[in-house]
């Protein structure tokens, strides 16, 4: 189901064969209504949008940049502040066209990216600001130039969108991209996390179930503790052998729990979908990096 445009109340989507479908919000879709909500919410997805730029591609630039020698520049001030735009406007770009915005409010949201930047540039290289100074006022900046930009659109209709069924396939399982997306950093450089990261696996489950009061059904704290007990025991097992016994446990133990996400991605009593299914593809990526890094070491 196709996502409308933060301020369109239908959306026309158009697949890559086929007639077009009109979309009609449901409940999933809601957006607060009145206009001032409308932009706050959006606003707030803007936000989250560039936060997760950020945390996914930061990692790419540090693994592409070591090997190609640049390192130095990518840590100097000036060229940090335009990779931090850069990943900004990627991730508000991909989320802004998924909600059915058109492309003239993408380059002016994006404009509100890297001007702010760009105009502190020049006084950073003439000594008047420092790097930190440069950071602090591009991000004041950035946030009345994106007000602006989605109050000067908040008016428009989604956008016609033309998505093959590979786009929403990957639109689809998101978890997935953004789980592999999170790990690409640890297949360049593998190793072995601490035996102590165990106790998040069995951990999350219990508190978004408290939080979402799913725990009541027949059996299901009883499992839920039970699978804590199992990874308590291991994670102290692995802390007293330790070694390369305790690199194994640690692999094992983040597979094994892959096997645990599938279970609720199944029958869906505890999580959401979305979170057991991101589980499951983190927790073998992971696993998979410690085996080859566990491998390595011993060739």
């Amino acid at each position: 189901m196709e996502k409308t445009s933060m301020y369109a109340q239908t959306a026309t989507v158009v697949p890559s064969s086929g007639p077009p479908a009109t979309h009609r919000p449901g409940p999933s879709d809601a957006v607060p209504a009145g206009g001032t909500r409308r932009l706050l919410w959006h606003l707030g997805e803007m936000a989250l949008a560039m936060i997760a730029g950020m945390v996914l591609l930061g990692p790419l630039w540090k693994t592409a940049g070591a090997p190609l020698g640049l390192s130095g520049a990518l840590g100097r001030a000036d060229v940090a502040a335009l990779v931090m735009a850069t990943n900004m406007t990627v991730g508000m770009t991909v989320w802004m066209r998924y909600r059915a915005h058109h492309w003239r409010g993408v380059v002016e949201m994006a404009a509100a990216m890297y001007v702010p930047f760009l105009l502190l540039l020049v006084p950073f290289w003439a000594g008047v600001l420092d790097g930190d100074a440069l950071m602090l006022g591009g991000h004041l900046l950035m946030v009345p130039a994106m007000v602006l930009v989605a109050v000067r659109h908040r008016h428009e209709r989604a956008a016609v969108i033309r998505r093959s069924p590979a786009v929403v396939a990957l639109a689809r399982h998101w978890p997935s991209a953004l789980a592999l997306l999170m790990t690409v950093d640890m297949w360049v450089d593998p190793g072995v996390l601490s035996p102590w990261t165990m106790l998040v696996l069995p951990g999350g489950y219990l508190v978004i179930g408290m939080a979402r009061r799913t725990l009541g059904g027949r059996g299901v704290l009883a499992t839920q503790l039970a699978g804590l007990a199992v990874w308590v025991a291991l994670t102290l097992v692995a802390v007293m052998v330790g070694g390369r016994t305790a690199d194994w446990l640690v692999a094992f133990g983040w597979l094994a729990h892959a096997g645990w996400d599938l279970a609720h991605l199944r029958n869906r009593l505890v999580v959401p979908r979305g979170y057991a299914e991101f589980c499951v593809v983190l927790d073998v990526a992971l696993a998979g990096t410690m085996i080859l890094a566990i491998l390595t070491t011993d060739a």
